[in-house]
């Protein structure tokens, strides 16, 4: 009984680890996040019925005063301002409406097949943007998804692209949070077909020509022509941020980063939590010519690509002066125009969804530098990227991504058979030696030392393998961790349906056993939330533990016994589809253990067990 020991080792180690992380961890996040959305749903639609009190467009919202400049004139051009390029929306003002703080400033909407919103024209930054795909819950008349917001909101978001001055130069005026661009031409609306063009003359000889296209997805080009035609040389720095004065309601998990991130310099991929930046307020990395830097969520993300024309110094910061705030920022090595030149510095935009195709293909055309890392695959990427890929295409083929997972499960499990044939084959030889094993112990029932040496003897002479049980378990792990993060990490699985009830792949299933799975009128606490498919996973795992003889130790039998319950009360937090592919796993599992054994000649212990659990135990009669 060798092999059942390890292997029931092998598994109450992992019970205990997922156990421990998911009771204690998972439980209350799930929990936390559902809270949360239904919270941010309400909030919306009310937001969205309070249209009635608008403030026209132009005029300065009640208790409104106007944004703080730049407020980095003199600041030397290595390295991003000290005062944070101006604090906008810090004036204290009160709360609005969405559509309030729209209306109060000059704007050009946009519009393309995946996002909607509009350019505030103070500024020239864009702080309006909705996903037209992606809605706050599987109801698809739920609001979309609002990515940025003006910053008199208490959940601004924006980004900026702008200049200053370099150290001791007099240039005049600058594009900055409260410059007033102009719209050039009757186009007042961009699309992907209709670029826009903004201008702005700083009175002193410098004009800035800006133009703003957009592709089919979810990339910005701003493109600024800066001309001089003053009659002296003018220095300038190029700068970019992306700021935002909220974070997520719930604290990011381990396998997951949602804050703050770069790939720059030498330094290369840069990753800081809220509580991090809290607490630290500033990283600075060295300079870079080429990167890019944003701020990401667990869907969605807003990353600037600054030129690679001139070295930049990125930055990752967090103020409390005014109005609490993240930002990622950058600000380019100084460039001097002298009199009669021009100089076009392009800056690109991603703010949208991080779906795998579109992130790769950006990386490919645009040449980002390591632009997929804006999804996080985990350290073991070269197992979780490969997974993705295969239920993606069986999704493409398929149709379905539930199927999906199921063919996945077969096609590794196909991977592995080898492995798990000669696994198995070895079980089953366990079996037909289990009379010379017992034979072993009774031997040397008191010399625990010859006991182990003749088993050792025995297993070589018959060629077996003692620890060959645990691999069918140790290879399932890695690949149940890597679905793990494929569903929880990647925007594909989100809201992805099964059949039935199973509306939400990357969601626990709804259904509950202590309601009667909604018969009766109330919601069971999340504890209780066990739902159809984690019975049904229980069931098969019950079944393929049955498929070997109970052990003779109580301390493993009660793990034998025991083991399909606390997986099926602590499974039924993951999400479906993790859920799904486990109990098809089990029931192939058991399939093909149940062939190999029948090969091998030994005895299938599944339905002596079974039987066994509702025959009554004999009892020695007293003395």
């Amino acid at each position: 009984m060798e092999n059942n020991r390890n292997f029931f080792i092998t598994i109450a180690l992992s019970v205990l680890i997922l156990t421990l992380w998911q009771v204690f961890y998972m439980n209350p996040r799930i929990e936390t996040e559902r809270q949360q959305q239904q919270i941010a749903t309400q909030q919306q639609q009310a937001a969205q019925e309070n249209t009635t009190a608008q403030t026209p467009a132009g005029q300065t919202p009640p208790g409104q005063t106007p944004q703080s400049g730049p407020g980095v004139g003199g600041t030397a051009p290595a390295a991003p301002s000290g005062a944070n390029l101006g604090v906008p929306g810090t004036d204290g003002a009160t709360p609005q409406t969405r559509e309030q703080a729209l209306a109060a400033s000059p704007r050009v909407a946009i519009d393309t097949p995946n996002v909607v919103g509009s350019i505030n024209l103070r500024g020239g930054r864009i702080d309006d943007l909705r996903l037209k795909h992606y809605h706050l819950t599987v109801d698809d008349s739920s609001p979309l998804i609002e990515l940025l917001n003006p910053a008199q909101l208490p959940n601004g978001y924006y980004a900026e692209v702008g200049y200053v001055g370099a150290a001791g130069a007099a240039s005049g005026p600058l594009p900055g949070p409260d410059t007033e661009w102009r719209v050039e031409g009757q186009n007042a609306q961009l699309t992907p077909a209709t670029p826009v063009t903004l201008t702005y003359d700083n009175g002193q000889g410098l004009v800035f020509r800006r133009t703003i296209a957009v592709d089919q997805e979810y990339m910005f080009t701003v493109s600024d022509q800066v001309s001089n035609n003053g009659g002296a040389p003018v220095a300038l720095s190029n700068y970019g941020r992306v700021t935002r004065f909220d974070k997520p309601t719930t604290a990011s998990i381990y396998v997951l980063h949602e804050g703050l991130i770069g790939v720059t310099g030498e330094e290369g991929l840069q990753e800081h939590k809220y509580a991090a930046l809290e607490k630290e307020k500033q990283f600075t990395p060295g300079k870079s010519s080429n990167g890019w830097l944003g701020i990401t969520d667990k869907y969605w993300a807003t990353a600037l690509v600054p030129s690679g024309k001139d070295q930049f110094q990125p930055r990752y910061a967090y103020f409390t002066d005014g109005r609490p705030r993240y930002q990622s920022d950058y600000l380019s090595d100084a460039v001097t125009l002298q009199p009669g030149q021009s100089e076009t510095v392009e800056t690109l935009l991603f703010a949208g969804a991080k779906e795998v195709a579109t992130v790769n293909q950006y990386e490919e055309s645009r040449q980002i530098r390591q632009f997929d890392l804006l999804i996080d695959w985990g350290w073991f990427y070269f197992i979780t990227k490969p997974m993705f890929w295969l239920i993606d295409n069986l999704y493409k083929l398929l149709g379905n991504f539930g199927l999906a997972i199921l063919a996945t499960t077969v096609i590794v499990k196909a991977i592995f058979f080898p492995l798990a044939n000669k696994s198995y084959a070895s079980m089953a030889k366990m079996k037909t030696v289990q009379p010379k094993m017992l034979e072993i112990r009774e031997k040397y029932a008191d010399d625990k030392m010859k006991q182990q040496q003749a088993m050792m003897e025995l297993y070589k002479s018959e060629k077996i393998n003692p620890v060959a049980g645990c691999w069918p378990v140790l290879i399932q792990i890695p690949v149940f961790f890597a679905l793990y993060k494929v569903l929880y990490v990647t925007i594909e699985m989100r809201h992805a349906p099964f059949f039935g009830w199973i509306h939400d792949l990357a969601a626990p299933d709804p259904t509950s056993l202590f309601n009667l799975f909604g018969l009766l009128p109330f919601t069971p606490p999340h504890m209780l939330m066990i739902g159809i498919w984690p019975l049904i996973m229980g069931v098969t795992m019950f079944l393929q533990m049955r498929m070997n003889p109970t052990p003779p130790d109580p301390t493993q039998a009660a793990i034998f016994t025991w083991m399909p319950v606390i997986f099926t009360f602590m499974m039924a937090g993951f999400p479906a589809g993790l859920v799904i592919y486990w109990a098809w796993n089990n029931t192939l599992s058991v399939i093909q253990q149940g062939v190999i054994m029948k090969r091998q000649g030994a005895k299938i212990e599944l339905w002596d067990n079974l039987s066994g659990l509702f025959r009554k135990k004999k009892t020695t009669p007293a003395e």
